[in-house]
């Protein structure tokens, strides 16, 4: 009784030190998915901040699907940022993530109001805002057309996407069901991506990789048993080597493409090991 009184005290003492402000518009009078949500440490002055993207295959999720994520920053000292966007197919892939980058925009201009620092920001997503985020942080116009650069970042976080080269994954999942004599998909990558070549190069991270753009460090974590999000992490992490942009590829084993995502802040979890060393080494820098 005593132990389970501790924990509860515990519990309680660390909901009170954080302050969460939910529903936030970053556009004035704009879509009903134009908020984010903020949570930041009570008294929280000058921190890093964490801008994170929410999964759900570009045509649903929510900025309250984080689980552990948020606590587990605030105890590392940031400020936790969660978006929403506009999904499809009411907008396009390009409108969709100008809608990520305008969030990002108003992040830079406001956080200091919440006790983050706009100079430090990490960018992470999980599934289809592994791509978001992956794009955000390798394709530079959509950060300068909200008046915003490379030079804030200090790490991205991609996890378990499998779409940072949408024309490999196009082939493969296209080849896949070809030669199985199967049906091809209804609304696949090939549309979601815009339907044409040309977009779907212009819409990859791998594209926009290369040496001297001031790329941040990343930290691609995948599911190591799945084939196609150990591709296309293996794809973007030897583009980002090859641009000598520090990069860490991490498959972790045991586990799935939700629950890689949900067990992220889990004293136990390798994934949280590894995301632990890697927000340790970039704010050494």
């Amino acid at each position: 009784m005593k132990l389970i009184l501790l924990a509860t005290l515990a519990f309680a003492a660390t909901a009170f030190a954080q302050s969460v402000k939910s529903g936030i518009p970053y556009v004035e009078n704009g879509h009903a998915r134009h908020v984010l949500d903020i949570y930041a440490p009570q008294n929280a002055k000058n921190l890093p901040v964490v801008f994170w993207i929410h999964g759900g295959g570009w045509t649903q999720g929510d900025k309250t699907d984080v689980k552990l994520k948020p606590q587990w920053f605030m105890d590392k000292g940031f400020v936790f940022v969660s978006t929403n966007y506009r999904l499809l197919p009411e907008v396009d892939m390009g409108t969709l993530i100008r809608d990520v980058a305008k969030a990002f925009g108003w992040m830079e201009k406001h956080i200091a109001e919440y006790g983050g620092d706009p100079k430090r920001v990490l960018v992470g997503g999980h599934s289809a805002g592994a791509q978001l985020a992956a794009i955000l942080c390798t394709d530079d116009r959509y950060l300068k057309a909200e008046g915003a650069s490379f030079d804030c970042l200090i790490g991205c976080v991609p996890v378990d996407g499998d779409t940072y080269d949408v024309p490999a994954i196009i082939e493969t999942a296209e080849t896949r069901l070809r030669v199985h004599h199967l049906p091809p998909r209804v609304n696949g990558h090939r549309e979601k991506f815009d339907g044409t070549p040309e977009k779907h190069i212009d819409f990859s991270a791998v594209t926009h990789v290369s040496k001297g753009k001031g790329i941040p460090p990343f930290l691609i974590l995948h599911v190591a048993a799945h084939p196609d999000t150990s591709a296309q992490a293996a794809r973007l992490g030897n583009a980002l080597k090859e641009a000598g942009v520090p990069t860490t590829v991490f498959g972790a084993k045991d586990t799935s493409h939700v629950k890689l995502n949900n067990d992220l802040g889990l004293p136990d979890d390798p994934a949280t090991k590894a995301l632990d060393s890697f927000v340790s080494g970039i704010l050494k820098k």
